[in-house]
């Protein structure tokens, strides 16, 4: 089978593992489980070093000892060195039923097919060629994370175990859509139409679909057999419900990526030579076994001793040993908290947001001076004065990005074990567990809303019906799908929309590309952890993401000129009045968004945290009925 192309960071997201992806012959692969991923050949040698990464708080709440990049592909090393030469990521071709488009067979293949199928029916007997044959569009989903072949040959015969052996062919009779997709058999001349094979419906909470309740009856419902071929396994029934979907449709995989900004344990006192010097095994490998034994009674001594048992002197030499003791300190949370969080059952139940990402609000608020975290404060123009708080320029910044699962059907909560079972076939234990990630270096501007001022605007009446809206329009989407209900404040849909316009101006301003850059909100109106805050940062991780324009754009005139171009093209979008009207309805995804559209306010969704959902430019510059509702309807920057 051809071999594919792919970025690392595409392998955490959105082609990570349990995702389908199609390469350049037109083959359609599943990557395969971290079981297999870094396996070196006779020649290769494996050095895992050079793909480990840590973060130390990141490592605790996903309960691992690292991450690791995915494997970047080299034909061969420098001379004689074969260090990871030849790494590949595995991945097995699905769906295994393919169709010949010349006399519409259907024929199962296998998943770790290497060549391409060829068509056997006797239609092509006395061609010197046999035609090839392509993979169906169709596959099969539940909630619970399993992906299997759409039962074809139940689904024509309306029968849990068909006892007819006929060929099958998936023939088009005509019409649009799945209802012209029709399913016969040779043998017995049974024939059945994919009409809404897709279809759900909720009812009391409980999912119902055609392809579970209508294959045999409602009576004698098909349920989902637990397939991950991703691993190659069939984990057995599990009872959810079963949906057919097309392979490529977005609900088919949701990749679940824990996000954090490196925060230093004790700011300055590691450098990155030192964080560096850490990735070798034998450091971080002797550091591990010293703490297993002293803990936080090590001398600097006996560390240094030890270290230079396994490497050369040259590579200590430069390191005080106070910041040999700070990167032990640093890799293993000596004298930390632990921060588990387990319920009952052992199952990891993560902090929410606004406690994970507190931390991460007080470093950046102030100005940290880190190898792995910096800002300064470039100061606040007057006119803007009187509606921020604070601004930093964010110089250097470090974040980490995790694969901890994924979901189908729906983005749906995930438990942490549960996500972590659907990567690997069997589990490890904590001391050796990991999970596969990319780091993104780069920059960016925070900016931080006046408190007295929010205060007062969050209390109008008016505000609060706005952002009700909102949470309604949720909160019946949740009801239908079972999802976890969410109160949207006002201070939340403010930021989340000033951030959208902010990214959709900062492109033309400084040159980076809208996909380049990222949002990060922190917002909570908790009185244990009250932020109202948002971070824009470059969000490639290449080296688009440290050419300082970003930065740039921070200094009190630029910033000003940003805000009064976003806030100005605010006021009228070039769909308007359609989006200003359609947004007193809602509009968008789930009819999350009140007035935002693809003219003013939305974003790649890679750049956005909440999937282009829940904007409204009406909390930040005013509606045509009311111009004074939004935070800064009364700022005047023209």
């Amino acid at each position: 089978m051809s071999t594919g192309n792919m970025r690392r960071a595409q392998l955490v997201t959105p082609f990570g593992v349990g995702a389908m992806s199609v390469l350049v012959n037109g083959t359609s692969v599943i990557t395969a489980g971290l079981d297999h991923w870094y396996e070196a050949d006779e020649v290769s040698t494996l050095a895992i070093e050079e793909y480990q990464e840590h973060d130390w708080r990141l490592e605790a709440r996903l309960r691992v000892s690292e991450f690791r990049l995915p494997p970047d592909y080299r034909y061969q090393g420098g001379g004689s060195d074969q260090r990871n030469v030849k790494l590949t990521v595995p991945v097995l071709r699905f769906p295994r039923w393919c169709f010949c488009m010349y006399c519409k067979r259907l024929e199962l293949s296998t998943l770790t097919m290497q060549q391409q199928v060829t068509c056997p029916d006797n239609e092509h007997a006395n061609k010197p060629y046999k035609p090839r044959m392509s993979q169906v569009p169709f596959v099969a989903i539940c909630t619970q994370g399993h992906l299997d072949d759409f039962p074809f040959n139940n689904w024509v015969h309306r029968s849990h175990t068909p006892s007819c052996a006929g060929t099958l062919r998936l023939v088009s009779r005509g019409g649009g859509g799945l209802e012209g997709q029709v399913v016969t058999c040779d043998a017995c001349g049974n024939e059945r139409s994919l009409r809404g094979i897709t279809e759900a419906r909720y009812s009391n909470g409980e999912e119902h679909t055609n392809l579970t309740d209508q294959l045999v009856s409602a009576a004698d419902p098909y349920f989902c057999a637990g397939a991950r071929p991703w691993l190659a396994q069939l984990e057995g029934a599990c009872g959810e419900p079963l949906r057919g979907a097309l392979r490529a449709a977005g609900n088919v995989y949701f990749p679940k990526v824990e996000s954090s900004i490196y925060l230093p344990r004790k700011e300055g006192a590691v450098s990155a030579e030192m964080h560096d010097l850490m990735r070798h095994p034998a450091v971080s490998g002797t550091m591990r076994t010293l703490h297993g034994i002293f803990g936080a009674d090590l001398k600097v001594e006996l560390l240094r001793q030890n270290l230079l048992r396994n490497l050369p002197p040259e590579l200590f030499g430069p390191i005080a040993d106070d910041e040999l003791m700070a990167g032990y300190r640093d890799l293993l949370g000596v004298g930390e908290p632990p921060s588990i969080a387990a319920d009952e059952n052992g199952a990891e139940l993560l902090t929410g947001d606004d406690e994970w990402r507190y931390p991460e609000f007080q470093h950046i608020r102030e100005t940290p001076k880190d190898d792995y975290l910096s800002a300064t404060d470039p100061g606040i123009h007057r006119d803007l004065e009187s509606h921020l708080e604070r601004v930093r320029s964010v110089d250097v910044l470090r974040e980490t990005r995790a694969l901890r699962g994924f979901t189908r059907v729906r983005d749906d909560v995930l438990k942490l074990t549960s996500g972590k079972a659907l990567l690997r076939r069997k589990p490890l234990p904590p001391v050796q567990d990991w999970l596969p990630a990319y780091v993104v270096k780069g920059e960016g501007i925070y900016f931080e809303l006046d408190p007295d001022r929010l205060a007062a605007w969050e209390g109008r009446a008016e505000v609060q019906a706005r952002a009700d809206k909102l949470t309604a329009h949720f909160g019946a989407v949740a009801s239908q799908r079972g999802l976890q209900y969410r109160t949207l404040s006002p201070r939340f849909v403010l930021l989340h929309t000033l951030g959208h316009l902010l990214v959709n101006q900062l492109v033309f301003a400084c040159g980076y590309s809208s996909a380049s850059l990222r949002e990060r909100l922190y917002v909570s109106d908790a009185e244990e952890h009250e932020m109202a805050g948002l971070l824009i940062y470059t969000a490639a991780g290449d080296s688009e993401g440290t050419l300082g324009g970003l930065v740039r754009m921070s200094r009190p005139d630029n910033l000003r000129s940003v805000f009064a171009s976003a806030l100005t093209d605010a006021h009228w979008c070039s769909t308007d009045p359609v989006c200003m009207d359609a947004g007193e309805k809602g509009q968008g995804p789930d009819s999350c968004n009140l007035a935002a559209c693809h003219g003013c306010a939305l974003l790649p969704e890679t750049s956005c945290e909440e999937f282009n959902r829940f904007l409204d430019r009406g909390l930040v510059v005013g509606t045509f009925s009311d111009s004074t509702l939004g935070y800064f309807s009364d700022l005047n920057l023209a």
